[in-house]
């Protein structure tokens, strides 16, 4: 069992950044494959990124790539996601989430959830 805990959400401006955290606990974290998912207010949720369990791998929704960047530091049990240049459009709970198979943008692929971190991107 894994339980994952995001952080690093808030109020910015248009053209800020955040950098979202994960910490985990449970588990081999080093094992998983972690992801980043967002929902907005009556939307589904959408894959954002994910990353391969050494982080050699990583995989980026057409609508986030070039701004924003996931990473993961296995021996602090964490995943990271930096996100720059942020819009309006970015608003949204950003879930992380942890798998057992390789690096892709479904959410059936992750077992274990967040809980989220709000993130609200003011024009």
């Amino acid at each position: 069992q894994v339980q994952l805990v995001e952080s690093g959400g808030g109020l910015v401006q248009a053209g800020g950044s955040l950098r979202l955290s994960c910490a985990a606990s449970g588990g081999t974290f080093s094992s998983y494959t972690m992801g980043w998912f967002r929902q907005a207010p009556g939307k589904e949720r959408e894959f954002v990124a994910a990353i391969s369990w050494s982080g050699g791998g990583t995989y980026y929704a057409d609508s986030v790539k070039g701004r924003c960047t996931i990473s993961r530091d296995n021996a602090k049990k964490t995943v990271y996601l930096q996100m720059n240049s942020l819009k309006p459009e970015d608003s949204a709970v950003y879930y992380c989430a942890a798998g057992s198979g390789p690096v892709v943008p479904t959410t059936e692929s992750y077992k274990y959830w967040g809980q989220g971190t709000q993130v609200t991107v003011s024009s």
